[in-house]
């Protein structure tokens, strides 16, 4: 079961204010629906550079997709008969900055359990209601499966632990999101939203002016009330931010009455209970949009430690919603947020 857009990007209803709607593109591509909006150019201009986006997505879904064949599913299987495998320098980039990633939150975030997840049942497009078997479970963690098990030598990738396999599902979103925003501005686009199923980043305005009017986008509640819900809250983005979020309502299944997501805890090998939903936002910089995406796993799994593991990342705004459903948030991103929701008590945590 999957819902979308844990990040809803409405910037485009205040065309109803009297301004020029931006030009506006949709798709689905890493498992997950994916806007595109352009402001300030010609609609020409505008959907040749979001063609170009959208070809480089397709080239990064088919790249390194988890369970069908491709680079990264060819290194997995290369991984696992214990051979050395050769990759192109982009790839090897990739794998030396998730390791970097995945220690600097203490691999509660490891792109390297692509056999967990796959033994819980989400490398598909079609999740069932399935746990797996303890046994297995057990079996795979005492071999400690982890990125940082990879050895590179130059682009030549080789493994000491054959359990290691590769799944990029986490963090990948956010390098789209940053290859979007470079090539946007090479093809002299300046003012653009970019929402790959929750994790946005903006550039520029939304009327395409200096000091326009700011792009505005919706935290999703986890857990909506009635068809259609309010977002929880929401946030005006500034030029080169990015935001994303984890939920435990992106990919899951439920069994007995107790939801089972995909985030899981490489400690427990089950998925992880503490936490619905992670939000946070990123100012500008190298890679904002990778950090959006996947420095939010190791505080989500971090569950009542997200605070001490969002210092830890250097992440100043947080908003989290805990498995009880309190909201609570840092200092950083409550003074950027409006709540949305009446009732909702919001605590800051300092």
């Amino acid at each position: 079961m999957r819902r979308f857009l844990s990040l809803l990007a409405i910037a485009w209803l205040l065309a109803a204010c009297g301004q020029p709607a931006p030009w506006r593109q949709e798709s689905y591509v890493f498992g997950t629906r994916v806007e595109l909006l352009i402001s300030g150019v010609p609609e020409a201009q505008a959907r040749a550079a979001g063609s170009r986006v959208l070809q480089e997505f397709d080239r990064l879904h088919r790249t390194y997709h988890a369970w069908q064949p491709s680079e990264l599913s060819a290194l997995n299987e290369a991984i696992a008969s214990g051979r050395t495998q050769e990759v192109t320098a982009e790839f090897a980039g990739y794998i030396r900055e998730a390791q970097a990633v995945a220690a600097a939150g203490d691999h509660l975030f490891d792109p390297g359990i692509g056999r967990l997840i796959a033994l819980w049942g989400f490398q598909t497009d079609d999740i069932q209601p399935r746990l797996p078997d303890p046994a297995a479970v057990k079996a795979l963690l005492a071999r400690h499966p982890s990125i940082a098990d990879l050895r590179l030598d130059g682009n030549r990738v080789s493994s000491r632990n054959p359990s290691v396999a590769i799944d990029f599902g986490g963090y990948l979103k956010g390098v789209a999101l940053d290859r979007a925003a470079a090539s946007l501005k090479q093809d002299g686009i300046a003012n653009a939203l970019i929402n790959i199923g929750g994790n946005v980043m903006a550039l520029g305005t939304r009327d395409g002016k200096a000091g326009g009017t700011p792009w505005r986008v919706g935290i999703q509640h986890p857990r909506p009330q009635g068809v259609g819900g309010a977002p929880l809250a929401t946030l005006e983005l500034r030029d080169g931010e990015a935001i994303g979020t984890s939920g435990d309502y992106h990919r899951y299944f439920e069994v007995a009455g107790r939801r089972y997501c995909h985030l899981l805890d490489p400690r427990s090998g089950f998925p992880a209970q503490d936490t619905q939903a992670v939000t946070l936002l990123i100012a500008p910089g190298p890679s904002a949009g990778m950090r959006s995406d996947a420095l939010s796993k190791p505080i989500f799994i971090a569950g009542r430690e997200w605070r001490d593991m969002a210092r830890r990342l250097a992440v100043d705004a947080v908003l989290r919603v805990g498995a009880d459903g309190t909201a609570s948030a840092t200092p950083a991103m409550q003074a950027r947020l409006k709540i949305e929701v009446p009732d909702l008590k919001l605590e800051v945590m300092p």
